[in-house]
């Protein structure tokens, strides 16, 4: 879609606005163009002493009306379609943030944050200018040009009007040459900000490190650079457009001159009136607006159809993982994985190789293995964050592409290996799956997951902020807010992809204790490194370069002397020593 499509589509759907402000604008228009021609009119009648007083004052006082009703006209028609452009500035966020939250994994790993808020920035802020400021200054411009020239020509005198109009072709050249620059100066300026926009966002995102290596002064080294790099292309854009405005005097300066010259010998010539000389000279300068916004308009054309490359593939990108499911119930029961293949993009080995597992309803799966194993990417095969290129998974009997994305993951509390908060209270990141929920089904939540006696500990109790990303606690008590936040919920399927990493063993003991007790038919799936957190699993499996090698219960693993009996007598060891 090109940007005029677009905003062509967003007029028609907004018509009404525009309209009422094309009809203001139009009055205004008029409202100008006869003002020169009555103050001609006056000057010719007191030339001629064919003036009263009392007639002389009205007509000061119509001249004075007009310039009122001018101004009003012109906050009437701003308001009309700024706030229609406004709408489009918002339709476009909430689109492009639709899209994003859409987007799975895959998306991202190309896409770089920074540049993803720039362009919901920055970029909608352009195309949201050429919808309300290039709509205003094109129409405005253009209904005054026309008026204007059809009372020098019609009005005045057509002889002066066509000497006055002969510069304006060299004129319309440059703006040409002109606005190709803009454009490219534009592409160049957007892009620049978004890189400059990426680093800022990762300097702040992992500060913390920068801080404990010492970069600091690295980084800002290379922010300056980047900073400077923008400041550049920014200033390139600007010089670009302000050549417009260099073309339109010397079109004027000729104009005006043509216009003085010829108007000098027809009146020296009885041919033309003073007072008609000086309102085509007003309708002249009058012509310096029409000017200014043909240059205006092309400058923001440019940059909002600069914006809008950027924009339109991010827009119209097809999302890596399609909602097409048509089942809208709630799963649960069997769990089956059936012959999962699976290979990230750009890589030659299989991360999942040929996996079949099964989950009955309450029961408990475990995945163990070493790191790169492939357990993370077996929970992402059933989150569908990606789509296996052989097998299935199926659930209650249903393939999971099947099921709308919304009831499905609906049906799963996952906590993933990084445990996200949001800069919000603790009692908010842990209701944020049931904004609703009562502080003492808050506080039970929490009791199950070993957290409630730190929370208890912080100054503000669960009205403690958390910082950006749960800066202000420690690695375990994010990842037990984050199991507290997933046991609110009532889903069928609890997903625990090695979360309980950053605590202690007695209190992962305490924690699985908890879950045990108050599972009440709930499934489980544990992926784990700590092979004490899956001893009483139902099913363990262990996975090694994207396939099953061992699988049974814990005793069965422990007699058959493979990795997982090797994995435990260590951790036993380890244990034993740290007590």
């Amino acid at each position: 879609m090109t940007l005029f499509k677009l905003l062509g589509d967003f007029v028609r759907r907004h018509w009404r606005a525009y309209i009422l402000a094309a009809l203001m604008l139009f009055a205004v228009a008029l409202l100008t163009v006869w003002i020169p021609r009555r103050v001609g009119q006056l000057i010719d009648g007191l030339v001629n002493k064919s003036l009263s007083t009392d007639l002389l004052l009205w007509q000061l006082a119509g001249l004075v009306a007009m310039g009122l009703t001018i101004y009003f006209l012109r906050v009437g028609w701003r308001l009309q379609l700024f706030t229609a452009a406004y709408r489009l500035g918002i339709e476009l966020r909430v689109q492009l943030y639709q899209k994003l939250a859409a987007q799975g994994p895959a998306f991202y790993h190309l896409q770089r944050t920074g540049d993803l808020m720039a362009r919901g920035t920055n970029d909608i802020d352009a195309v949201e200018m050429a919808a309300g400021e290039a709509m205003l200054a094109g129409f405005d411009g253009s209904m005054t040009l026309i008026l204007v020239l059809a009372m020098m020509t019609l009005g005045i005198d057509w002889r002066l009007a066509a000497v006055a109009l002969l510069p304006f072709p060299l004129m319309a050249f440059g703006f040409w040459r002109l606005s190709r620059q803009v454009h490219q100066a534009s592409t160049d300026s957007l892009e620049r900000f978004s890189a400059l926009n990426d680093h800022v966002q990762e300097t702040l995102a992992g500060v913390r490190t920068l801080r404990a290596l010492g970069l600091e002064g690295r980084n800002s080294k290379v922010l300056s650079g980047l900073a400077e790099n923008a400041a550049k292309a920014s200033l390139n854009e600007q010089r670009w457009e302000a050549a417009f405005e260099p073309v339109v005097g010397m079109t004027l300066t000729a104009a005006s001159i043509l216009t003085l010259s010829l108007g000098g010998y027809l009146v020296w010539h009885n041919q033309l009136s003073i007072g008609e000389l000086t309102s085509f000279s007003m309708y002249l300068g009058q012509l310096i607006w029409p000017m200014f916004a043909a240059g205006w308009v092309l400058s923001l054309l440019e940059r909002g159809k600069a914006a809008w490359a950027r924009l339109d593939p991010l827009l119209s990108q097809p999302l890596t993982v399609d909602d097409y499911g048509v089942v809208e119930s709630t799963p649960n029961g069997l769990l089956n994985f059936d012959a999962i293949e699976f290979t990230y993009p750009e890589q030659n080995h299989a991360a999942l190789a040929g996996i079949s597992l099964s989950l009955a309803a309450g029961q408990t799966l475990a995945l163990v293995g070493p790191t790169g194993a492939g357990k993370s990417t077996l929970l992402r095969m059933l989150l569908r964050q990606y789509h296996p290129q052989s097998g299935t998974v199926r659930w209650n009997g249903i393939n999971v592409e099947d099921y709308k994305l919304q009831q499905l993951r609906s049906a799963m509390s996952w906590v993933p290996q990084e445990s996200f908060l949001f800069s919000a209270s603790l009692a908010e990141n842990i209701a944020l799956i049931k904004p609703d929920a009562t502080q003492t089904e808050i506080e039970r939540v929490a009791k199950l997951a070993a957290v409630h006696d730190d929370i208890l500990r912080l100054p503000q109790g669960y009205a403690t902020p958390v910082g950006e990303k749960g800066v202000s606690l420690s690695g375990g008590q994010r990842q037990r807010v984050a199991i507290a936040r997933a046991l609110l919920s009532d889903a069928p399927l609890l997903l625990l992809d090695d979360a309980l990493s950053a605590v202690d063993t007695q209190t992962e003991t305490q924690i699985l204790d908890h879950l045990r007790d108050t599972k009440q038919g709930r499934s489980m799936i544990i992926v784990s490194h700590r092979l004490s957190a899956v001893v009483d699993a139902n099913h363990i499996a262990v996975l090694k370069n994207g396939k099953v090698v061992e699988s049974g219960k814990h005793q069965e693993l422990v007699e058959l002397d493979g990795w997982y009996a090797s994995q435990w007598r260590y951790q036993q060891l380890e244990a034993s020593l740290e007590e």
